[in-house]
């Protein structure tokens, strides 16, 4: 049978099934939430005269978890129109819905005997075709679909998502025996290339593999810190990025998956698994277990209640985070625990450099970080046949669900696999019997690798590597350098053949900031494609974010020592190279993802084609520090905002140019691909890509499908400019907003200097000029501001604090 997705439901409005429903949308399904109907009147809807039979009654719930989705922070959903994707209803009206569905995702309470009722209900109603799973994280999966009809349970599997599921990209597939082949496919199929997801098979064994190594770790963790009086800012000083963990580290992960749920899950693992000799007995400490308790009685449950091992203050108009003092249960000041290797490790840029220096540190920080890596290892290489046959889902589960740097067993493969075992042994912390079997065979690494890429993992049952099967629409840029595709490279960026006559322009420098060996390297990458050694052109990385913009370092040398020629001459190149790249006579495709701000999001807009990932994050900021857009910014919003109106007899300019002064004057950032493009950053024909690992290899496919299609640049366009008359309409909303105390004295400068470019400047009445003509104004405004002490003192406050001055 051939399955379709063109109709979900999810049930349960919960913070899961509610976020699960928004990124559904985000993907343009379609989908219906129900919930149960409530059994009481609220105190606000018997003031209404509201009864228990009216809809907006027996909606209640599910309406209040899909309003609390639509307000989330982070935003769960895209943009706000997407929210009309979503049909809400309850379980008794509109239970017929799922007739018509081809997905069905269950995320109710974890509770069996609910969930098999649940079942009973969606079998009688279901059409064969339709799949149904469990978002369960700790009941069997198997046991959930107990007494169904054979054709339900050949349609059912577990599908855990991570929550929020639109920013982990974590989904773990946990057939049945019962389980369709075709079905499992089809999900993780959906789950890779329609939601963005990284596909994690699992056995149906307690908690799966990420929650299951992540609660065992973390139940160890907090029974040692504990136990060694280590306090909540030292922990999270040690326990984030620079060992490869994310910036919420251990304690604030903790806040924010909620105390009650640790709690739940920790109880409930414990109580699933006795036969776990290595996890167990932190799963029952009871000093770890006594303080959770204690926090949940008083309410304390982390962010939802702004209160748990931190605690929201608000002093002098700013919000802080105090920290709970383990002895006292007080929450109290923070302080700025220092560590001397964490000083020396931080700047490191390597995982493995810097895991050596902690692991070899003699201060507490090194105590800490060698007590969580070596039980780390040691209770993955346990798991093993439990959980997983291999290491890599195992890695796989745990950079995905919990974005770790690296899993488990790579990390082991970084620090070197058998000086790390000897280690772990004299600490007290033996691995499995079956890694010692593989050392004493002569392998040393738990993947194979050909320079960067891993081509094999080691299966301990078959006491060899197996391959690793290849995602196909998936490009790594670092394994494509060590297998010898690198054409040309400089500091600031790296050069490298695709294949198929496609080139990548990788940015190299710290948040991937513009620099002149940036420009070069795109600008040899035209000079080589047009000599015929390419036939595409491919901008993007596979760092955090595209770009962060201009170096504002060298921008500040250059304007205190006077270099005003050196500076024009760097603008003027980047313009250059711009308006080279729009044009050029073969595709030019840019590869946003993560924030492209400034020059980043000029770079991206000059593209060809730009092909961004869902999660792209761009806006012109150029006001923040002091200065306007210079790269063409401005002139690609008036480009794409307001000459497409224009072009209509009699049209009105102002509302147009009001929206582009709104967007670069406030420094609006669009917080998708979606909004971007509401904003005029993606044009129509550019893509979205739902799997940011699949990025890079999509913008090579839009290289060849441009190129197959005999792709001619665009003719060069002419930009509207509004002149005087327009300016004075602006230059009246700038006092406005300076009487209004909504801007500062200089800020209604940097304002002026704004709208001066986008209406053309002074001429005498509306007329259409060159890109060029834009441009030069856009060069003009960024040099004669770089002169002013105020836009320095900006930019140094910037570098400094990573937070604007309003001076």
């Amino acid at each position: 049978m051939t399955y379709k997705l063109n109709h979900a439901v999810v049930i349960g409005a919960g913070t899961m099934g509610a976020a699960l429903a928004a990124h559904l949308a985000n993907a343009s399904v379609p989908v219906t939430l129900l919930d149960i109907v409530p059994n009481e009147l609220t105190p606000e809807e018997k003031e209404k005269g509201l009864k228990l039979k009216d809809k907006a009654v027996r909606n209640r719930i599910v309406s209040q978890g899909l309003e609390r989705a639509k307000k989330s922070r982070p935003a769960s959903f895209f943009v706000k129109d997407r929210i009309d994707m979503v049909t809400v209803g309850n379980l008794e009206d509109d239970f017929d819905v799922i007739a018509g569905a081809d997905w069905v995702i269950e995320a109710i309470i974890e509770n069996l005997k609910i969930k098999q009722d649940l079942m009973a209900r969606i079998d009688e109603v279901r059409s064969p075709h339709a799949i149904i799973s469990t978002n369960t994280s700790g009941i069997p999966v198997s046991d959930i679909a107990e007494g169904r009809s054979e054709s339900f349970r050949k349609h059912f599997l577990g599908t855990h998502f991570f929550n929020p599921p639109r920013y982990l990209p974590l989904l773990e597939i946990i057939p049945t025996a019962d389980t369709l082949p075709e079905v499992i496919d089809f999900i993780n199929h959906v789950g890779e290339y329609r939601l963005g997801k990284g596909i994690v098979p699992c056995k149906d064994t307690p908690n799966f593999i990420a929650n299951r190594l992540g609660s065992g770790g973390g139940a160890f963790g907090m029974d040692y810190i504990l136990k060694n009086g280590y306090t909540i800012d030292e922990v999270d000083a040690i326990t984030g990025p620079v060992i490869g963990r994310p910036k919420t580290a251990t304690f604030r992960l903790i806040d924010l998956v909620g105390i009650d749920v640790w709690e739940h899950v920790g109880k409930n693992l414990a109580e699933a698994i006795p036969h776990d000799k290595e996890a167990l007995p932190y799963l029952t400490s009871e000093k770890a277990g006594n303080l959770i308790r204690s926090m949940v009685e008083k309410g304390w449950l982390g962010n939802k209640t702004k209160q748990g091992f931190y605690k929201q203050v608000v002093e002098d108009g700013k919000k802080q985070f105090w920290p709970l003092n383990l002895e006292t249960l007080e929450h109290e000041a923070p302080t700025k625990p220092r560590f001397d290797s964490i000083g020396k490790a931080k700047d490191l840029e390597t995982l493995a450099e810097r895991m050596q220096v902690m692991l070899e540190a003699d201060d507490r920080a090194g105590e800490l970080v060698r007590a969580l890596t070596f039980f780390g290892f040691s209770y993955a290489s346990h798991m093993i046949p439990e959980i997983a046959d291999t290491p890599l889902p195992m890695d796989d589960a745990m950079r995905w669900g919990y974005m770790h740097e690296a899993g488990p067993f790579e990390g082991w493969d970084g620090l070197g696999v058998t000086a790390t075992v000897e280690k772990m042994k004299e600490a007290g912390f033996k691995p499995a019997e079956w890694v010692d079997e593989m050392l004493t065979a002569g392998v040393e690494t738990f993947y194979e690798y050909d320079g960067e890429r891993k081509v094999g993992v080691y299966d301990p049952a078959k006491k060899a590597y197996v391959p690793i099967k290849k995602t196909p629409v998936e490009i790594v840029l670092r394994e494509e350098k060590s297998a010898g595709k690198v054409v040309h490279q400089n500091p600031g960026a790296t050069l490298i053949d695709l294949g198929d006559g496609v080139a990548c322009v990788e940015f190299n420098t710290k948040m991937n900031a513009l620099d002149a060996d940036i420009f070069a390297i795109i600008s040899d990458a035209m000079d080589r494609a047009e000599a015929g050694d390419f036939e595409g052109i491919v901008i993007g990385n596979q760092a955090d974010n595209f770009s962060v913009g201009a170096n504002l370092m060298m921008v500040i040398m250059a304007a205190q020592s006077g270099a005003w020629d050196q500076l024009e001459e760097a603008i003027r190149a980047m313009q250059d190279m711009a308006l080279r790249m729009r044009y050029f006579h073969k595709p030019v495709v840019t590869a946003p993802a993560g924030m492209a701000l400034g020059g980043g999001a000029e770079v991206a807009m000059h593209g060809n084609r730009c092909v961004a990932a869902a999660e792209f994050y761009v806006g012109l900021v150029e006001l923040g520090a002091g200065v306007i857009p210079s790269g063409g910014g401005v002139k690609e919003l008036l480009r794409r905002v307001l000459n497409p109106a224009m072009r209509t007899d009699n049209a009105i300019a102002y509302p147009y140019l009001e929206r582009i002064f709104r967007q670069i004057g406030m420094g609006k950032i669009a917080t998708s691909a979606d909004e971007a493009r509401q904003a005029g950053f993606l044009g129509p024909a550019d893509r979205i890509v739902m799997n940011r690992a699949h990025l890079i290899a999509e913008a090579k496919r839009e290289v060849l499908h441009m190129l197959a299609a005999n792709y001619r640049p665009p003719m060069p366009e002419k930009i509207y400019a509004s002149g005087r008359d327009g300016l004075a309409a602006l230059e009246i909303g700038i006092q406005m907003f300076k009487e209004g105390n909504y801007i500062t004295e200089y800020e209604t400068v940097l304002a002026g200097k704004l709208v001066h470019v986008m209406c053309g400047g002074m001429l005498s009445k509306p007329t259409w000029v060159s890109e060029q003509y834009i441009m030069d104004l856009e060069r003009e405004a960024f040099l004669s501001l770089c002169g002013e002490e105020k836009t320095q003192e900006r930019m140094m406050h910037l570098l400094n604090t990573g937070k604007v001055l309003h001076n």
